[in-house]
């Protein structure tokens, strides 16, 4: 997922500069024109690189297209074989009611026809030139000259800041920092996903390992040795090592390159030591789980059919994190993150965000977590005692739930 995030990054310029040819069907008689002089001055002014002059987007070239024929459908299946045939990219048609849609609602519409029209940035460019035209004919129209208010089409964008903030330091009022997505949103994401994926190095491993140690008669071995409850702490601290390490190299290197482009006021840097810990219990509780679950595993099907069970703690908040980083202060966020399972994850990304989370509830969903990964360790133990050297047996679900209560 980091590596499409920086593919997207490294070619979101590279697009096709091929010029593309499109169709205008005007009924109106009054917008294509102005479609079409946007687009030249776009052609000229827009599409290269102000520094080196490369061609940097795709030309427009529009074409007027006469209407011949009475025949609505037969006209707009004719344009349509030429842009199948490669000659038009295109075709745009504009109803006759267009300017004051108040008298005629179903003629006032403005269709785009292409083959793949949802993805199209023409069709996002073209609702500019078309609704100033708009605009400029409907001034006209009620008698207004557009010279006497030159500013009538200028927009104004919304911008979002921090609050107001009192700098202890230097005694000094700082005023609201401005609002990044990169912040709000890309942020948050990023350190969610890396503790997805070191649970996701390491847990699925521990159910493969442990039913292949059984099926082969290791475990056989090494319970000549050990207990079984030492036997699973031995996978669970192995896990726990991995993810810890690669984690260090993921935080290090990625604070180095954070420091190096100079980004470190988006960076919520006291986290850190919460995704750790948040980290290590929920290595802990899944591993406990996915240990004694492959502890009831006698053949390769039966991991297959465990892995999902094993990993929906981690896999429900992959599901509603957007809900969850869009208002992290809100009561579906907070309860989401409040349960124990969900809790690493989710508390994680909040905390992650701008908007301060309460104290109280990082601290009361840490305790959760724990006595949940003390819970999971105790049935997991006596499910591995059990069912370790068991063979033949499936693992069914009241089987599972057996050996996990009553030993």
């Amino acid at each position: 997922m980091g590596g499409s995030l920086i593919a997207f990054l490294l070619l979101k310029d590279r697009v096709d500069t091929t010029d593309k040819r499109i169709g205008i069907l005007d009924w109106s008689g009054a917008v294509a024109e102005s479609v079409i002089s946007s687009a030249e001055y776009r052609n000229t002014n827009e599409i290269f690189h102000e520094e080196t002059g490369r061609k940097i987007k795709p030309a427009y070239h529009f074409e007027l297209i006469e209407s011949d024929s009475t025949d609505i459908l037969a006209l707009r299946l004719r344009i349509s074989d030429r842009v199948r045939s490669g000659e038009l990219h295109a075709f745009l048609e504009i109803g006759e009611g267009i300017v004051h849609p108040a008298d005629n609602q179903d003629a006032a519409y403005v269709h785009y026809y292409t083959e793949n029209a949802a993805l199209d940035d023409i069709r996002r460019w073209i609702q500019w030139p078309i609704n100033n035209q708009l605009r400029r004919l409907r001034l006209a129209d009620a008698g207004i000259n557009e010279t006497d208010v030159s500013d009538l089409f200028h927009w104004i964008s919304v911008e979002g800041l921090g609050l107001v903030s009192y700098d202890q330091n230097t005694g000094d009022i700082q005023d609201g920092r401005r609002a990044s997505e990169v912040e709000a949103i890309l942020i948050p994401i990023v350190f969610m996903m890396l503790m997805f994926l070191m649970v996701m190095m390491s847990v699925p491993g521990m159910l493969q390992s442990v039913m292949e140690e059984k099926t082969q008669r290791i475990a056989e071995v090494l319970l000549g040795s050990i207990k079984p409850f030492q036997f699973m702490l031995g996978k669970l601290i192995g896990g726990v090592g991995v993810s810890l390490t690669s984690s260090a190299v993921y935080l290090i290197g990625g604070t180095i390159v954070i420091k190096i482009l100079g980004y470190e006021e988006y960076v919520p840097f006291h986290v850190i030591p919460w995704f750790l810990t948040f980290m290590l219990f929920a290595i802990i509780m899944l591993g406990s789980i996915a240990s004694a679950l492959g502890a009831t595993c006698s053949e390769p099907k039966d991991t297959q059919s465990l892995t999902i069970p094993a990993l929906l703690p981690i896999m429900i908040p992959m599901f509603v994190y957007f809900p969850v980083v869009r208002e992290p202060g809100g009561s579906f966020a907070t309860i989401m993150s409040l349960i124990p399972p969900f809790t690493p994850l989710l508390m994680l990304l909040r905390m992650a965000t701008p908007e301060p989370v309460p104290s109280w509830q990082p601290l009361i969903g840490l305790m959760g977590v724990a006595l949940i990964t003390v819970f999971f360790v105790w049935a997991g133990g006596r499910l591995f005692r059990v069912a370790i050297l068991m063979q033949g047996t499936p693992p069914k679900l009241s089987n599972i739930i057996q050996w996990a209560f009553k030993g």
